[in-house]
C-alpha cells in the first residue's frame, strides 16, 4: 500500500492544475448566469484560519462579461505577484458569499 504525498489544497478546485483564461471566463459565466456579483479577493496567506481577505476594489456590481471580471483579475495579480487571488460570486438575494475559487498561487506555492 502506498500513501499519496501530502500537498496543500486551498479552495474549490484547487485538486485540478491552475486554471487558464479560458477556464477563469467559463467559471465567471457561471456566476453571471447564476445572477451572482463578482468579486476579487486577495491574501498572502491561504491558511485555512485565515476567514477574511482584502478585496480588489469593489465587488464588480456592472460586470456583464466575464472578460471584464478577468482583466481585473489580470491587474490584481500585476500588482500582487505575491498573493493568491480568489474571485468569489455573492448572491445578493441571501446577502452571502455562495462560492469561491482559486484563480492565482504565489509561483513558489504551485
Amino acid at each position: 500500500m502506498q500513501t499519496l504525498p501530502k500537498e496543500r489544497h486551498y479552495e474549490t478546485l484547487s485538486y485540478l492544475p491552475p486554471l487558464t483564461d479560458l477556464q477563469i471566463i467559463k467559471q465567471v459565466q457561471y456566476i453571471l448566469d447564476q445572477g451572482y456579483i463578482p468579486a476579487i479577493e486577495f491574501n498572502e496567506s491561504s491558511e485555512p484560519t485565515v476567514r477574511y481577505w482584502t478585496l480588489w476594489k469593489l465587488p464588480l456590481f456592472s460586470a456583464t462579461s466575464p472578460q471584464e471580471v478577468l482583466t481585473e483579475v489580470q491587474a490584481c495579480r500585476s500588482a500582487y505577484p505575491n498573493c493568491f487571488i480568489r474571485v468569489v460570486g455573492f448572491d445578493n438575494i441571501k446577502q452571502c458569499q455562495v462560492l469561491s475559487f482559486l484563480v492565482y498561487k504565489p509561483s513558489g506555492l504551485r
